[in-house]
């Protein structure tokens, strides 16, 4: 069955490859021939079906590899000097493809049915789909990789992929500015995984990605081991959007397309915490050495409050948005620092020996990205049914949505419901997961400890407290009330056809905690056996195990009794108004006969005060004020928070930078002679340093 499993996953990548190919040989022909409707209709058909068709093949795999338990490798003839094409299929790659597979089945056939009505003259359909199935292709592949040679190579195509999937609307200038940030943010974190890597070799003498290959760690030094932890945690931490490297994410993800940006943020930022996961792996060596349990304990610490200030700084800015799709880009990174919190949780429960905390540290941030996936994939998705109907997502231009896209209102309420922690959708299982791994704190060894972990705890309730306000507010602001402009009053309603896909991910949030049990078992099986564990540590895990599903087990027992009983309620509600009447009145009317939807909350006012409570970490500013005097002038009042760290810290550096290449072009003068002695000096350069003693 392992077999299996890796003949559907290698399936999966060769349409993702040959699909690729057959598209990008359309775009090169499409850009010398006159553009066709029909054509361009066809294109979109096949790149949707060639992702679908893959991922559908592949999810097949890590659905199997995942049940069977069994390990599939395969290597290949490299015809390079160095490195290997090796794959392996194991329980962590496994678990990190599902989000991969599903979601990017479910925004292959949004991104299919959104891109219909698109004009063949203004964008190329082809080369889009073409470098979809490039990112999917290098996804997929850096979670299987196990060579460091493979892994850079498919990290590099998944990181510029969506250099042009993000450039999509290129005739927009935000949207060139907002691909550019990636490019440079993907290339920063890629410099640190290049020095990882190399130093790892240099350690190891191999390019092997397994714990094998990597046994020479054992004899390394602290130094060297801790020079490797924070080159990886700054690496993966740019791809993954952890603080301060997160300005990317805001900026990406409101320009790209919608399905694109589902994809980027349910799919593409976990491979961040799978490269920090393997190689915590690598670096803890094998159970029986034991060497993970004697790592520095200041490793655990870092993660865990590098997690809670990235939670805090992501949920605080998302609070202050007016954009509904850079609000949910800010949500992301909230919730990758929830994950790097709970990672952390895992390091200090082993080093201290706690099987509690261990387990439930991994297991939580494991199980959170199952479920961020979900729900982010339906949010964005959501986001794009929006700007479809309404034109714009900026929700002061919004409001009364839900009268006029039903389907895609009570899609986003269910979504926003699940990432606000509400029992007993698919969030509240992974966060209950992660606050119960804290919250044995009590029993580490010095007050110091206890404490820390207590704050840490109560920062875990703050944040879930103002996710909840967050999207109590993103709703609230978006779809109810009453149109506050024609963009809202003159949005089409779009039909059930169009929202299928929608209604996988909404599943997935329902499932997740009506069956988070199952969930949880998965996870926490997955962290058993990619996480090499003390043997001092294996025997309690079975009981953690064991005792945290049946407290999940009583949690859905009580969401999924209560989720009956509001169905009863209502149908009986029903019925029993069935043959009544009934009488409704315009929302916000209060009484007043010419009231209009200026009367109602705004976003803005609505997180007011909680703005006056936080403004020093979100970062507002607000402009005009309250109108003043008895005849008062026509008054204005707005409030925006933008990112100080992008316009403080990396804009300037960027600028910088760009500076000093433009002085470095002195070099390309076009004269031959001149590179020729360039490559001389170098040569004499190499001599000299080889030949030192």
């Amino acid at each position: 069955r392992a077999r299996f499993s890796m003949e559907c996953y290698l399936a999966g990548l060769c349409v993702f490859l040959a699909g690729a190919v057959c598209l990008g040989l359309l775009a090169v022909a499409a850009s010398f021939t006159p553009p066709r409707p029909r054509r361009s209709r066809r294109v979109n058909a096949r790149g949707a079906g060639c992702a679908a068709l893959g991922c559908a093949l592949g999810l097949g795999g890590a659905a199997g590899a995942l049940l069977d338990g069994g390990d599939a490798a395969l290597r290949l003839p490299w015809g390079l000097p160095v490195g290997a094409f090796a794959l392996k299929l194991d329980a962590l790659s496994a678990f990190f493809l599902l989000p991969v597979f599903g979601l990017g089945l479910v925004c292959a056939l949004s991104g299919g049915m959104a891109l219909r009505g698109v004009r063949p003259a203004e964008h190329n359909l082809a080369a889009h789909w073409f470098f979809f199935l490039l990112l999917l292709l290098g996804m997929a592949g850096v979670v299987c990789a196990r060579d460091a040679i493979l892994f850079l190579l498919a990290w590099e195509i998944m990181s510029l992929a969506p250099f042009f999937l993000i450039d999509f609307n290129d005739g927009d200038s935000k949207v060139r500015d907002a691909s550019w940030v990636y490019l440079v943010a993907a290339h920063l974190g890629a410099v640190f995984l290049l020095a990882f890597f190399i130093l790892l070799w240099q350690v190891t003498g191999s390019t092997a990605l397994t714990i094998e290959g990597c046994a020479p760690l054992t004899d390394a030094g602290a130094g060297t081991l801790s020079a490797l932890f924070l080159l990886a945690v700054a690496g993966f931490g740019a791809k993954a959007g952890v603080a301060p490297l997160h300005v990317w994410l805001p900026e990406a993800h409101p320009a790209a397309p919608s399905h694109v940006s589902a994809l980027l943020s349910g799919s593409m930022i976990n491979a961040g915490l799978y490269g920090l996961l393997r190689s915590l792996a690598l670096l803890g060596g094998t159970p029986s050495a034991g060497v993970l349990g004697a790592l520095p304990e200041w490793w655990g610490w870092f993660l865990l409050l590098l997690g809670l200030a990235t939670a805090l700084l992501g949920i605080l800015k998302a609070l202050g948005q007016g954009n509904l799709k850079r609000l949910l880009a800010y949500s992301s990174v909230e919730n990758m620092g929830l994950m790097f919190m709970g990672v952390g949780a895992g390091l200090l429960g082993v080093a201290a020996g706690d099987a509690w905390t261990a387990l439930l540290g991994f297991s939580g941030a494991l199980l959170h990205m199952l479920n961020h996936a979900g729900f982010k994939g339906l949010l964005f998705l959501c986001a794009g049914e929006v700007l479809h109907a309404a034109g714009t997502v900026r929700m002061e231009l919004l409001g009364g949505l839900q009268r006029r896209l039903p389907l895609v209102g009570a899609a986003f309420a269910l979504g926003a419901a699940a990432i606000a922690c509400l029992p007993p959708l698919s969030g509240f299982a992974s966060e209950f997961v992660l606050a119960m791994s804290l919250l044995d704190g009590a029993s580490f060894p010095g007050v110091e400890r206890q404490l820390c972990l207590l704050f840490t705890l109560a920062g875990l309730a703050l944040v879930s407290g103002l996710a909840a306000a967050v999207y109590v507010r993103a709703y609230g602001a978006t779809f109810l009330g009453e149109p506050r402009t024609g963009f809202a009053a003159n949005a089409h309603a779009t039909g059930w056809r169009g929202l299928w896909p929608l209604a996988l991910p909404a599943a997935a949030c329902v499932a997740g905690g009506l069956f988070a049990p199952y969930f949880f078992d998965l996870a926490a099986g997955t962290a058993l056996t990619a996480i090499p564990f003390p043997h001092g540590l294996v025997t309690d895990l079975p009981d953690v195990d064991a005792q945290m599903r049946r407290s999940l087990a009583m949690v859905s027992m009580v969401g999924g009794g209560g989720v009956v009983l509001a169905f009863c309620l209502f149908a009986a509600r029903g019925l029993l108004l069935r043959r009544r009447g009934v009488l409704r009145e315009k929302t916000w009317g209060c009484g007043y006969q010419a009231s209009s939807a200026r009367v109602q909350y705004t976003d803005a006012s609505f997180s007011e005060p909680l703005a006056r409570l936080f403004a020093p970490f979100m970062g507002l500013r607000t402009r005009g004020g309250a109108p003043e005097g008895i005849f008062p002038d026509r008054a204005a009042f707005s409030v925006a928070a933008p990112d100080r760290l992008r316009t403080h810290f990396f804009a300037p550096l960027f600028e910088l930078v760009e500076r000093v290449c433009n002085a470095c072009k002195i070099l390309q003068h076009g004269k031959i002679h001149l590179y020729i002695l360039y490559i001389l000096a170098t040569v004499v350069g190499l001599l000299v340093w080889g030949l030192r003693p």
